[in-house]
């Protein structure tokens, strides 16, 4: 989909048709920056409604993180809370006039989904070693052949199912978006944006919900 106007439209079309989502993405990374920094200076004793916030949003995941991972997957938070976060603003990020939302864009959703499917396969290979296999045999030694082969399958379309459900919400949401927009540039696009932001939200919320169940699973002992 092209994107004629955005604050990068000084730069040639060429560059802009190549890397938009990578400027987008830079612009996500200093927002993240940004809201980091003034979340890390709230340490008042009478908290103030930003703290308030920013220490219930902290709280919450963290607690939900321990109900899905147990406190083995404590470690593993702060990587699924960036993770989130990024996702995030990477989402609302299109609803901003002059601006495109970096997971309106199949590589930058298949990044963030390939760095889970190689940390949860990592954090298996770290506790339990080779044995870590017996997750892919099945309960039954007579059944190994088949089952490997159908759990290979099924992990390995776990990347391409977060970065295709991820982009394919976001893209169709910025197009629909941009086509009210253009048909009747006031009130129509209105109720859109709000639905915008509670999808960008969940789809934010489920990358999360996902990377901690496979990383559950990777913790757990194979039956």
């Amino acid at each position: 989909m092209e994107h004629p106007l955005n604050i990068f439209s000084f730069l040639p079309h060429e560059i802009q048709a190549k890397y938009i989502h990578v400027l987008m993405t830079c612009v996500v990374v200093l927002i993240t920056l940004l809201f980091g920094s003034i979340a890390s200076k709230m340490k008042s004793e009478v908290p103030t409604k930003g703290q308030n916030f920013f220490e219930l949003l902290v709280t919450g995941i963290y607690k939900m993180a321990i109900d899905i991972m147990g406190e083995e997957g404590r470690p593993y938070v702060p990587l699924i809370f960036a993770i989130g976060i990024y996702v995030f603003f990477s989402n609302i990020l299109g609803l901003i006039p002059g601006f495109v939302a970096p997971t309106s864009n199949l590589n930058t959703t298949v990044a963030p989904a390939i760095i889970v499917f190689f940390t949860y396969n990592y954090i298996g290979f770290k506790k339990h070693g080779v044995g870590y296999i017996k997750h892919f045999m099945g309960p039954m030694l007579a059944l190994a052949p088949l089952m490997i082969i159908i759990e290979l399958i099924g992990h390995l379309s776990r990347p391409l199912s977060l970065s295709m459900r991820l982009f394919g919400n976001i893209f169709g949401e910025d197009l629909v978006i941009a086509i009210l927009f253009f048909l009747a540039p006031y009130l129509v696009p209105l109720p859109m944006f709000f639905i915008g932001l509670f999808t960008s939200a969940l789809q934010a919320y489920v990358f999360m919900m996902l990377s901690m169940i496979y990383i559950s699973g990777a913790l757990e002992e194979a039956h």
